[in-house]
């Protein structure tokens, strides 16, 4: 990869945040709703809050269980590379869906592309691992292609591109770099569900520390004149 400086890295990892992500998202539903029958923006709401769902089923698992693989280092799908993947071609081909198809499939082409960059920004900085991030890509951008398939003989013309490429650049640009907690709000839940007081933490888990039975209290035994009394 290209020897971009840190800032660069983290401006990108910061587009596939939910703050940002979430909100495009949902535009990107309201101009479907507006635009089209309402089944292509249910459709898109369904298929991105499964693979959401999928995300938030895997990082629980390892937070509170220490459910991962760790021969792959996995533990739990990268949220910002799946909704990068999922948003971004979605939100593109939906801004040039009055167009022509070979617009439109260039446009879902470049959202992928970008999601992927997102997905890499999250291996540079350390936040994620190679496994993490494929699996996120794979299940963004397979969510994404579903729905354009889907979607791909609307009845074009019915939106002007103008307003939805405005509406969804403004989105991104205003929520950029605005902080969401969701890891926090996750770690909650599973530590609330699990009843553990902490966390799994990923190097703790691959070194095996978790693995390790759990000491066996000492015993003192008081010698009396009497019977022995244990404490």
């Amino acid at each position: 990869m290209p020897d971009l400086p840190l800032s660069l890295w983290l401006t990108i990892t910061s587009i596939g945040s939910v703050g940002v992500m979430i909100p495009l998202a949902l535009a990107v539903a309201a101009w479907l709703a507006l635009g089209y029958p309402w089944r292509y923006a249910v459709c898109w709401v369904v298929l991105l809050g499964g693979a959401s769902g999928l995300v938030f089923v895997t990082k629980l698992a390892f937070m509170g269980w220490g459910i991962g693989v760790r021969e792959l280092d996995f533990t739990g799908i990268s949220g910002h590379a799946m909704i990068s993947s999922a948003v971004l071609p979605v939100a593109l081909f939906v801004a040039c869906l009055p167009g022509r198809q070979w617009v439109r499939g260039l446009g879902v082409l470049l959202g992928v592309l970008v999601g992927i960059v997102v997905g890499v920004s999250r291996i540079l900085l350390n936040a994620h691992s190679v496994s993490e991030v494929v699996t996120g890509c794979g299940l963004g951008a397979a969510a994404a292609l579903l729905f354009v398939a889907y979607a791909w003989r609307a009845e074009a013309g019915k939106l002007s591109p103008a307003p939805v490429v405005i509406s969804l650049a403004v989105v991104t640009v205003v929520l950029h770099g605005i902080p969401v907690p969701t890891q926090r709000w996750i770690t909650d839940i599973a530590l609330h569900l699990s009843g553990r007081e902490q966390p799994f933490i990923r190097a703790r888990w691959k070194a095996g520390q978790y693995d390790k039975p759990a000491a066996t209290p000492i015993r003192h035994i008081d010698v009396q004149f009497g019977s022995p009394r244990q404490s």
